[in-house]
């Protein structure tokens, strides 16, 4: 259409002849008959009337023939491609075949399944509409942990682990940070928001990360909730967090490509190299996120260090006068023994705070517990697993009391008693396959000791060890019984009669 109208402004304004019109348009000269010819007999001229389009133009040149409607084909019914949409999206065990057989069902001359599938097919690619960001100057920050990782060796043993590699990108000039990290928990995250903020040169004014634990405790479309770690440390730096919608790549598109390009230009560029420690590898990083900095763009002048320079530096704000305190926090429920669990390891708290929910604050180097904000414990932070950190002062009485009680103490309290009673003591631990074993026994006793006179306890300590009846239920039943104030009797021995079978000793010399 467009060559059209200017066919028709050359000839009626212009009065070229056919052949000029056709040079100039790059048409034959029979096309050029053909379209006067058509604007002839549907009686336009030029200039056109107002208000006609090129919609409205072509109607009116090439108008289309009505089919008789005898030869009309019968219109099909259309499928309802929304409900087919949200039942692909509803169950992930439905299929386009069998929605396509339950269309048939209802609708026995519908569409066959090709053609079916191709009409879905288009109408769900209108919906895959994309919104093009424009990123301000020094206003948005993208991070992101890329899909792939490094291996590091142990120089002694040889045995690999795999690196996360942790990537940032600003939004308006595509500025990328790349840093191998120790793992992907919250310690390692900030590190390298801190490193990333010194690379920069200042800090952006919103953080955009994906739903990670790290970033974001409860992902919601609308309200998520942010990890009280990481809010504290954006309040610090002075930066907002916006996380991506879950399952929307796309809200951060700017670093997944800036993970692609960290990818190939940078971990795949690794892949022949051997690293035996962190250091060593982030230097090589480095190397490489220069040259990927100063790469030129492909489809515009410059690079992203040059765009850096002109447009994100000087809008990025200044980096804080003093570094944050790498401080993360949780929640945990004391157990039924006044412990936390926390980092693979129990920590101790006030044993009246059993059944309570309580805060943890950890640094590196401490753990600290709170509880309806005031700090009830204070522990330094194990390193290892499955360790029990307690405090005696968060302990009840009672167990104080009882832990009091070792081996050596016990018999020293016997000792008091007297010289059978610290014998009896030894006697029931040493009979037991571990002393912890007989710890009861001898505490029964001592509980004795507070209704019986030392005298009469010792008496039955004697009587005990006497007839080896070293229990806790012998000694109680000679002091209830009063045992211990007759004289021991033992029955005389019995003397073996005389028989023919029973040899002397004279038989054996």
């Amino acid at each position: 259409m467009r060559k059209l109208r200017e066919a028709m402004r050359l000839r009626f304004e212009l009065h070229l002849g056919y052949q000029q019109i056709g040079r100039s348009c790059a048409i034959g000269v029979s096309t050029v008959c053909k379209y006067l010819q058509r604007a002839e007999a549907a009686g336009i001229g030029w200039p056109l009337p107002e208000g006609w389009d090129e919609a409205r133009l072509e109607a009116a040149l090439f108008p289309r023939a009505a089919a008789p409607a005898k030869e009309r084909p019968a219109a099909r019914p259309r499928p309802d491609f929304a409900s087919v949409h949200e039942q692909l999206r509803q169950h992930r065990h439905v299929t386009l075949q069998l929605l396509w057989e339950e269309y048939r069902q209802a609708n026995p001359e519908g569409y066959r399944y090709s053609r079916f599938c191709e009409l879905y097919q288009r109408w769900r690619s209108k919906l895959d509409v994309v919104l093009r960001q424009e990123h301000k100057a020094g206003e948005k920050m993208f991070v992101d942990w890329a899909g792939s990782t490094i291996p590091v060796y142990d120089p002694h043993t040889g045995v690999a682990w795999q690196a996360p590699v942790f990537v940032a990108a600003l939004g308006a000039s595509s500025y990328t940070w790349a840093e191998a990290t120790r793992d992907q928990q919250m310690e390692a995250w900030l590190r390298a928001h801190v490193h990333a903020f010194e690379y920069f040169g200042g800090i952006a004014a919103l953080a955009i990360p994906d739903n990670a634990r790290t970033g974001v405790t409860k992902a919601h479309r609308y309200d998520p909730d942010l990890n009280p770690t990481y809010y504290n440390f954006a309040l610090h730096c002075g930066f907002g967090i916006v996380p991506a919608r879950p399952y929307k790549p796309r809200d951060k598109a700017k670093v997944e490509n800036a993970v692609q390009v960290a990818q190939r230009w940078i971990v795949a560029a690794l892949r022949h190299h051997k690293f035996f420690s962190l250091e060593e590898l982030n230097a090589a990083i480095r190397e490489l996120l220069d040259k990927l900095n100063h790469r030129p763009f492909r489809k515009k002048d410059g690079s992203r260090a040059t765009a850096w320079e002109a447009i994100d530096k000087p809008a990025l704000k200044p980096l804080p006068l003093e570094p944050f305190d790498l401080s993360e926090w949780s929640r945990a429920r004391v157990n039924i023994d006044y412990h936390v669990a926390f980092d693979a390891n129990l920590y101790s708290v006030p044993y009246n705070l059993v059944h309570e929910l309580v805060e943890i604050r950890s640094t590196p180097t401490t753990v600290e517990i709170l509880h309806q904000g005031a700090r009830v414990a204070s522990h330094l932070r194990s390193r290892g697993r499955g360790q029990l950190i307690t405090n005696d002062e968060h302990r009840p009485k009672s167990h104080r009391v009882h832990l009091e009680w070792t081996p050596s103490r016990m018999v020293q309290w016997a000792g008091t008693i007297g010289p059978n009673t610290a014998r009896l003591f030894e006697r029931i631990m040493n009979d037991k396959p571990h002393p912890e074993m007989g710890y009861r026994g001898c505490l029964g006793i001592i509980r004795l000791a507070d209704k019986y006179s030392p005298q009469r306890v010792e008496a039955a300590s004697e009587r005990a060890l006497l007839t080896g009846a070293c229990r806790y239920k012998s000694v109680e039943s000679i002091l209830r019984n009063s045992l211990d104030q007759a004289p021991p009797s033992f029955p005389p021995l019995a003397c073996t009669p005389p028989h023919d079978n029973i040899r002397g000793s004279e038989y054996f010399e």
